[in-house]
């Protein structure tokens, strides 16, 4: 997707957005308060580490004061971060208003707070907002700019014009001769030079990766395409079919729960392999999940990692991204997020991601039972466990999602992540209802059902995405209509308190046993060790749940 502008200017021009129903124009959308807003995003010294970016805002005359605030966190990563940190040398510039006698002129750009600054147009019907944005962090919330490549996140380096997030949006980018570009949205023969995306929030749900060395590999399931691109600093390791067959795999198992895939023509996973990366990470997207793994992909474990790492994401692509908590979509980028579900938005996804892989055939089933075994482990050696519920441990996500701490704290002694108690609760969950309905129903047709009813049958609550928001409460309503009994006593116990989930219950219902042994860990302090294994003397009717459960077949 790249195009040269001039033999002077040397660099290459992609316009990256996503395809939509929604027109450009203020007209198309039937507001006349809305702006035409584009963007420009130009790596011109990659050396420096900054990205130029450039906000036109397009608008009627006469309008006041124009505000542009950078997000202090973004969707995925709860955290504060506050991207405005590395904003640097704010310029803004326009068209004369009517009262002035001017073609264009410079505007004063005056911070008002620690995100937002201010330009008083004197009803400039156009308006250039201009700024530098440090980027060198490799992971799936920052981003990063160097000699060797740019990867784009939206959030970390994107402005919004407030108030009018809502609004259509464009957006070019300059790239360095030779480098080309990748999104979740990109055609692969770049014969596109001009996209648009319905508003701010899908802009910056669309990481982009720059540089001259990435690969490319497609397949197709159900006759959509999915993308599989490489940036493998070190080679591939002979590695890169592999990772393209395993992924289809995954596609076709995760597909087939949900019965079918979403709305979406194209699908791409992006992953960086770098022995050289301090930490890795996987962020999901609505078309698209990019993934830092931090050794090369010859390595074993790193390749096992990015499987495992993709399995989750991908599952994201329902659970999370169209199927969400009311809070997560459209977001309120001025405080933090606060939302009692991330524990079944990430902690169930979590325990589908192994499942899956399972499914898939990629595991078998001991390795599954050590994995989960492993999980209930964390959560029962976990001191946080006996004072902290899912639901809190959802609330205070902005402390825990890597985060990072100047004051001395006790954290580890009062909380744990959402993720692994979500993951055992999904597993006990899913058990239970297998249990109660004698294998006519399982978790799975739980998220089926809360899918059709928020997302694909709900009208659109807002501006964001078609659909709307659950709360918990109408989780647990699934749950119980589904199981066809009440489970509001799980929750009260599980999900709202910190009691101790029926583990042992639940996986004797489907001919497994839970044990535990004592043990210490490297430093020496005593930790209870889990392991999850058969009964061979298990009844026909437990084999029959577990081999369904196993498979995802009834």
């Amino acid at each position: 997707m790249i195009s040269r502008l001039s033999s002077a200017a040397r660099r290459l021009v992609i316009v990256c957005a996503l395809a939509c129903a929604c027109a450009a124009t203020a007209a198309a959308q039937g507001d006349p308060n809305a702006y035409r807003i584009s963007y420009r995003l130009w790596m011109s010294q990659p050396a420096s580490h900054l990205f130029d970016v450039e906000i036109k805002v397009e608008r009627g005359a006469g309008g006041g004061a124009v505000e542009f605030q950078m997000p202090r966190w973004s969707p995925g990563r709860y955290s504060v971060y506050d991207f405005a940190k590395n904003v640097q040398e704010v310029r803004a510039s326009g068209r004369c208003g009517p009262a002035e006698r001017c073609g264009s002129r410079e505007y004063p750009a005056r911070r008002v707070d620690s995100q937002t600054w201010s330009v008083s147009a004197n009803g400039s019907p156009e308006i250039k907002f201009t700024y530098k944005v440090f980027a060198d962090d490799l992971s799936g919330t920052f981003s990063q700019l160097d000699e060797r490549h740019a990867n784009v996140n939206g959030g970390s380096v994107f402005m919004y014009v407030a108030g009018h997030k809502q609004d259509p949006v464009t957006l070019q980018v300059a790239a360095p001769a030779g480098w080309r570009v990748v999104h979740g949205h990109a055609k692969a023969d770049g014969a596109e030079r001009e996209w648009e995306f319905a508003n701010y929030d899908l802009l910056i749900d669309t990481p982009a990766e720059a540089g001259p060395d990435w690969t490319i590999d497609e397949f197709k399931v159900d006759g959509k395409t999915y993308r599989v691109v490489l940036h493998a600093v070190g080679g591939d390791g002979g590695r890169r079919a592999d990772l393209a067959r395993d992924l289809e795999r995954i596609v076709r198992a995760e597909t087939a729960m949900w019965n079918g895939a979403p709305d979406y023509d194209a699908y791409t996973f992006i992953f960086h392999f770098d022995q050289n990366l301090p930490r890795g990470d996987g962020m999901e997207h609505l078309n698209s999940t990019q993934i830092i793994t931090r050794r090369s992909l010859a390595d074993a474990r790193a390749y096992d990692e990015a499987v495992d790492t993709a399995a989750h994401e991908f599952f994201h692509v329902w659970n999370v991204k169209r199927l969400r908590p009311a809070e997560l979509g459209p977001w309120d980028f001025t405080r933090p997020v606060a939302t009692r579900s991330l524990w079944i938005a990430e902690g169930v996804t979590n325990y589908y991601g192994r499942l899956m892989q399972r499914r898939a055939g990629l595991w078998d089933d001991a390795r599954l039972y050590v994995e989960l075994a492993a999980q209930i482990g964390v959560i029962e050696n976990a001191p946080g466990s006996r004072h902290l519920s899912a639901e809190e441990a959802s609330l205070i996500a902005p402390f825990t999602d890597r985060a990072v701490h100047y004051q001395r704290t006790n954290l580890a002694q009062t909380t744990y992540s959402y993720y692994d108690k979500g993951e055992t609760l999904g597993l006990t969950l899913d058990l239970l209802i297998r249990a109660r309905t004698g294998g006519a129903k399982s978790l799975d047709d739980v998220l089926r059902r809360m899918y059709e009813e928020f997302y694909v049958k709900s009208p659109a609550a807002g501006y964001y995405l078609r659909g709307r928001g659950y709360t918990g409460a109408d989780f647990e309503r699934a749950v119980s209509e589904v199981a066809g009994a009440s489970f509001s006593q799980f929750f009260e116990h599980h999900v709202r308190a910190p009691l101790r989930p029926p583990y042992e219950d639940a996986l004797a219902a489907v001919g497994l046993r839970l044990s535990k042994t004592g043990a210490k860990d490297a430093r020496g302090r005593a930790r209870d060790e889990y392991k999850i294994e058969e009964i061979k003397d298990a009844p026909a009717d437990a084999r029959r749940l577990r081999e369904a459960w196993l498979t995802g077949k009834r």
